[in-house]
């Protein structure tokens, strides 16, 4: 059995941290919104028995009657969403947002995955062992859930609280966040970390993430947050500081990467990323593990496809693979 850590943050709120071995994540912040009639869940960890363990120790400690249990999945990624089927009782709700649904409803979503992954240089001999390896792949829910679709400025009431559905496009195409607008507290999910950055990438060349996430980074620096309750590490108060430092961080990036294009002529993503700065220890590129050039990919797409937008880098097919270039 796990070790599970439990921390009340208020009298009926509680956090877990679930572990995600092997994974620089660590772990992920599960919340348990304790009510007299229905409790509430916000994220629940990835489908793997580490992750079960945790989650059903919380459960047991708090003495939670999952029958009367409710869940929240901030986004689609596997560490928020894997264990709802698991988890989630006949008559209980499972709410989530309507993009991300979408997206998880593609047939041969993975397959799909694949061929933009290659479009966008990524090396076709490696791209199958990745998918393979990818945790969305290998530890999401097993089982089809109905969930229950929300929608910006939906309310949910569990115990005292009055929870407000904030729609923060970004790291995902529909991340949502729970808003107490009395506490001024948010459930973050991955929109707002404190430790770590966000990671904002894509595979879709008609998508622009970052572009959303600047806006609703924006949008979430206009409320009232006294305390951030993020989907990873440590709680945070001054949400505005770190806004800014986070849409520095992007803009770093953004002249990194046009900086690699302009030095190095037409790039593809796998490319880019390439010659891009990483928190990695390794020895170079080769070097790195296959899932974070992967992931380091797709977010060298995301700088890649804001800078087309913004009328600073050209993008043109070269065969199957798409390249950008300096205007």
């Amino acid at each position: 059995m796990t070790e599970t850590n439990i921390e009340q943050i208020k009298p009926d709120i509680f956090r877990t941290e679930v572990p995600l071995p092997r994974n620089p994540l660590k772990a992920t912040n599960s919340y348990f919104i304790i009510g007299d009639e229905r409790n509430l869940i916000i994220d629940t960890g990835m489908n793997r028995e580490e992750c079960r363990e945790a989650m059903m120790e919380a459960v047991e400690s708090l003495e939670i009657d999952l029958a009367r249990t409710d869940f929240f999945v901030t986004h689609l990624h596997t560490d928020h969403i894997g264990l709802v089927d698991v988890l989630l009782q006949e008559d209980a709700t499972a709410y989530f947002n309507e993009p991300d649904a979408e997206i998880l409803s593609y047939e041969n979503l993975w397959q799909l995955v694949c061929s933009l992954s290659a479009q966008h240089g990524f090396p076709a001999e490696e791209v199958y062992s990745a998918i393979d390896d990818h945790p969305g792949q290998r530890y999401s829910p097993k089982n089809e859930v109905d969930y229950t679709m929300v929608r910006d400025g939906d309310v949910l009431k569990y115990g005292r609280y009055e929870l407000h559905c904030v729609t923060t496009p970004g790291h995902t195409r529909g991340h949502t966040c729970l808003y107490d607008p009395n506490l001024g507290w948010l459930f973050s999910g991955d929109h707002i970390l404190g430790d770590i950055t966000p990671n904002i990438s894509t595979w879709q060349i008609e998508a622009n993430p970052l572009g959303e996430y600047f806006k609703s980074l924006d949008r979430v620096d206009q409320m009232r947050v006294e305390l951030v309750l993020p989907g990873h590490r440590r709680l945070l108060k001054d949400h505005s500081k770190r806004i800014r430092e986070l849409k520095a961080h992007h803009r770093q990036r953004l002249d990194e990467v046009l900086a690699i294009v302009q030095r190095h002529g037409p790039c593809h993503a796998f490319e880019t990323a390439s010659h891009m700065t990483w928190d990695l220890v390794a020895e170079g590129w080769d070097d790195y593990p296959l899932m974070q050039k992967w992931f380091a990919t797709g977010e060298a797409l995301a700088h890649l496809r804001y800078l087309e937008v913004e009328g600073r880098l050209k993008k043109e097919m070269a065969g199957e693979i798409m390249y950008f270039d300096a205007v």
